[in-house]
């Protein structure tokens, strides 16, 4: 790799870190690849008691990294559905349906990271406008093969879900 394409240095200060927010969650935007000189692509959302983070999906060419900063989270791996606690790592490969949400009466805190990395930042973005009502579930759908985001029906989720409530 030379100087022209060695990823760089990234640092994001949480005083001016853009953020985007619905009614159970905030995002706070790291480091997005190939936009900041990043060779990957991170965010940490904070989720509050029980809020849904997304539906059961796949990517095809990234693993999602998974980390509790603090509270626990609910995850579906494959078929399974697991609560991660605090301190608690999760790796998840490409073409592994996965979904997350805050545990039941639980809040959570936790980081994300794409390797390798795709700019994800404006999916980010338009989930927030979906979430607060200003677009449309549709410009998600369009926008699976662009984000690489593929969702898919899992029974266990939604029994997951019904379970919780």
């Amino acid at each position: 790799m030379n100087a022209q394409t060695a990823p760089k240095a990234v640092i994001t200060r949480a005083t001016t870190a853009e953020t985007t927010a619905d009614p159970s969650s905030v995002m706070t935007l790291l480091a997005d690849y190939g936009t900041d000189g990043s060779a990957l692509t991170s965010y940490r959302s904070t989720f509050a008691k029980g809020a849904v983070g997304a539906p059961a999906h796949f990517h095809t060419k990234a693993s999602e990294l998974f980390f509790v900063v603090d509270g626990a989270l609910q995850v579906l791996v494959g078929e399974e559905v697991k609560v991660l606690e605090k301190g608690d790592f999760l790796l998840v490969p490409p073409h592994t349906p996965h979904a997350f949400a805050a545990a039941p009466d639980r809040e959570a805190d936790v980081l994300f990271v794409f390797s390798p990395g795709m700019p994800r930042f404006d999916y980010l973005r338009l989930l927030g406008r979906v979430m607060r009502g200003e677009a449309s579930f549709e410009e998600i759908k369009n926008s699976s093969e662009q984000y690489d985001n593929h969702y898919v029906n899992s029974p266990a989720w939604q029994a997951a879900l019904v379970a919780a409530k």
